[in-house]
C-alpha cells in the first residue's frame, strides 16, 4: 500500500452534510454486578457530505467501530444526535430502521461471515430485492447488474459463498451493500483480513463504484496507508474521542496530534532501513510522551524521497 497515490479531491459541497454526528455519546453497561457503564464514545462530532470519503482511523479500542454500530442503529446512543439528511435517526423503532436501510448500508470487516453459507450469492443479492416487492425477472438483472459492477462473473450467482477466495466474498458482502442504491455506506475495515494485492484491487473497487454511483462512505480502518488512499478527509479517533480532522493528504503526511503521529509512525514502509529508523522514532516518542518532554520535533513524516504509507 506504500506506493498508491491519495484519493481525489472531494466533491464539492453545494448541499449540507449527508450525515452528521453531533457530540455522540455511547455507553456500554459495566462488567458485572453494580459496576458502572464504560463511556465508549465522548462526545464524537463529524460529519460526511454526498459522494464523499470520511476515513476514520484509530487503533483497537479508540470507538471507531462502535460509531459505525451507533449509525447503523446496533449500539444504544446515551447522548447526542445522528442526523441523516436533516432528519435525526439517533432513536428510531425497528421498522423506520428497517426503511432507513435502503439508505445506509454497510460493509463488514471479515467476508468468511458476513455472508450465509447456506445460500447461493444470487439468493444473498436477491433477498433484499424481493423484499422490497421486486419480481423475479427485475430481481435477476439486478444482480447480473451488481455482479459485473463488482467484477464477478455472470455464473457466481450459482456458487455458493465457500466456493469464492476471501477478495472475491468481499466483492459479494459489496454487491450486497449495493442492491438498493445506498446513498451512504458504512465500511467497517473491510480490507484489514484481505492480503496487500487483493487490499490495492478491493480499495480500487470502492472508488470506481463511487465515482459511477456517487455513493459517499464512511471508511473504517486502522491503516492510514488506506485511509490516504481512499478518503477524502479523514477524522482520528482516540479513546473515544475525534483529536484531528483534515483533508487525507494533510493528516496522513504531516499530522499535526501526537496521537496520529504515532499512528503515522506505527505504518510500515518497504524499505528495511527507512522501516527501523520508524521503529525507533516511534520507540522515541513514545518515551518522551511518557516522561512528558516535547515530541514536535518527531513528526512522523517521511523524508521526500520516501514513498508515504
Amino acid at each position: 500500500m506504500s506506493t498508491v497515490a491519495p484519493a481525489e479531491p472531494a466533491p464539492a459541497r453545494e448541499t449540507g452534510p449527508l450525515l452528521s454526528v453531533d457530540k455522540l455519546v455511547v455507553d456500554y453497561p459495566g462488567k458485572g454486578r453494580g459496576r458502572p457503564p464504560v463511556r465508549v464514545l465522548k462526545g464524537v462530532s463529524v460529519d460526511v457530505h454526498p459522494g464523499e470519503t470520511l476515513g476514520l482511523v484509530g487503533e483497537s479500542g479508540s470507538g471507531k467501530t462502535t460509531l459505525g454500530r451507533a449509525i447503523l442503529g446496533l449500539a444504544p446512543v446515551t447522548g447526542g444526535t445522528i442526523g441523516f439528511g436533516g432528519r435525526d435517526i439517533s432513536a428510531l423503532g425497528r421498522k423506520e430502521r428497517r426503511a432507513l436501510s435502503d439508505d445506509i448500508q454497510v460493509v463488514f470487516q471479515d467476508p468468511y461471515t458476513s455472508l450465509n453459507p447456506a445460500l447461493t450469492v444470487g439468493d444473498i443479492l436477491t433477498e433484499p430485492l424481493l423484499v422490497t416487492g421486486a419480481s423475479d425477472a427485475d430481481a435477476g438483472r439486478r444482480v447480473r447488474e451488481l455482479l459485473d459492477q463488482v467484477r464477478l462473473p455472470a455464473d457466481a450467482g450459482e456458487r455458493l459463498p465457500r466456493e469464492f477466495s476471501g477478495g472475491q466474498r468481499q466483492r459479494i458482502a459489496i454487491a450486497r451493500a449495493l442492491t438498493r442504491a445506498p446513498k451512504i455506506i458504512v465500511c467497517d475495515e473491510p480490507v484489514s483480513a484481505l492480503d496487500l494485492s487483493t487490499q490495492a484491487r478491493i480499495l480500487d473497487l470502492f472508488i470506481e463504484i463511487q465515482e459511477r454511483t456517487g455513493v459517499a462512505y464512511l471508511f473504517i480502518t486502522h491503516d492510514l496507508s488506506v485511509v490516504r488512499h481512499i478518503s477524502h478527509r479523514v477524522a482520528v479517533l482516540y479513546r473515544g474521542e475525534i483529536v484531528e480532522t483534515g483533508e487525507a493528504s494533510a493528516v496522513t503526511t504531516a499530522p499535526e496530534h501526537p496521537y496520529t503521529r504515532r499512528l503515522l509512525l506505527a505504518a510500515p514502509v518497504p524499505d528495511p532501513a527507512r522501516q527501523a529508523e520508524r521503529r525507533a522514532a516511534r520507540l522515541e516518542f513514545a518515551a518522551r510522551q511518557q516522561a512528558g518532554a516535547p515530541t514536535d520535533g518527531l513528526s512522523g513524516t517521511p523524508a521526500a524521497d520516501e514513498p508515504t504509507s
